[in-house]
């Protein structure tokens, strides 16, 4: 399944949508209005719900649809309710182009580097990202594989880890990398508003297939900034939830990214950091593309 959140015109509210091709089925309107509005809400009624929605998705005539082209899409979780969880470092080719933008050895981590961004930050897969150049005059990109949970757990086995995965989407981790360096940790360089591109769609880990065989890439202006391959990464899903998971309770819901490839604009020489006006596209096999303007504040 490809679930969207989507609206119309006149909308107060998003709502959830499965996404087949270029239609988008209205999952509130399935069975008379029965079925879930959000895919949060979704999510946290848990696997019979998912199973009863998928049933009635496969009944011909029973949803209301729209075109895809017709519709505003939003972030799949567009409040979520906690920070969304990331990884810094979890590529070793992007372990050694940041430390060696700042002058520093690399030294790959033994253990999963987390920080958090601000619910704040979740924006929609083609919303512009406004910038205020008075905050920030070097923000970079990171395309990123994401993942949201379906159920709720503490100190998850490894092997039991993805068992714990509702399903994948795309996750755009803009930076300020100034702020990064100024305060010393990743959270206010991570979190400034819209800062967080998510979607197009989430699909579920049946039809995802193995998340570590997946390509990623970064196109800004139409130029290949970042290309790589989940394969790449040092600590893989299941390893990201175990170790997340030891004595915190993680929740349905959760978003979790999982660290960005070699190819930031911090790496390059000399860096390229995003202006105004510049269109960043970010992609992750199997998912989809979001697309996103930076704009002027």
């Amino acid at each position: 399944m490809r679930y969207a959140m989507f609206s119309l015109p006149g909308d107060a509210e998003p709502r959830l949508g499965i996404v087949q091709g270029d239609i988008i089925l209205d999952a509130t309107t399935l069975d008379g209005g029965r079925g879930a509005s959000t895919l949060l809400s979704l999510i946290q009624q848990g696997p019979d719900a998912w199973r009863e929605l998928r049933d009635r998705a496969s009944r011909p005539g029973t949803a209301a649809t729209h075109q895809s082209s017709a519709v505003r899409w939003h972030a799949p979780i567009p409040r979520p309710l906690k920070n969304v969880v990331c990884l810094g470092m979890n590529y070793a080719a992007h372990v050694r182009e940041a430390a060696g933008a700042r002058g520093k050895e690399a030294k790959l981590p033994t253990v999963p580097v987390f920080f958090t961004k601000a619910p704040t930050t979740v924006t929609g897969p083609y919303d512009d990202v406004p910038v205020d150049p008075a905050v920030t005059q070097q923000v970079d990109y990171e395309v990123e594989l994401g993942f949201i949970l379906g159920r709720s757990g503490k100190n998850i086995a490894k092997s039991d880890a993805l068992d714990y995965v509702f399903g994948y989407t795309v996750i755009n981790d803009l930076s300020a990398r100034e702020l990064q360096w100024q305060h010393q940790q990743f959270y206010k360089g991570k979190s400034l508003d819209a800062f967080c591109p998510v979607g197009p769609v989430v699909v579920t880990d049946d039809e995802f297939g193995d998340p570590h065989s997946k390509r990623l890439l970064t196109r800004v202006n139409g130029v290949t900034k970042q290309d790589s391959n989940t394969s790449d990464m040092i600590f893989k899903v299941d390893a990201i939830v175990e170790w997340l998971s030891k004595g915190l309770t993680v929740e349905a819901g959760d978003v979790i990214a999982t660290g960005t490839p070699e190819g930031v604009g911090l790496g390059r020489t000399p860096p390229e950091y995003l202006q105004v006006g510049d269109v960043v596209e970010t992609e992750v096999e199997g998912i989809g593309t979001m697309r996103n303007r930076i704009v002027h504040f």
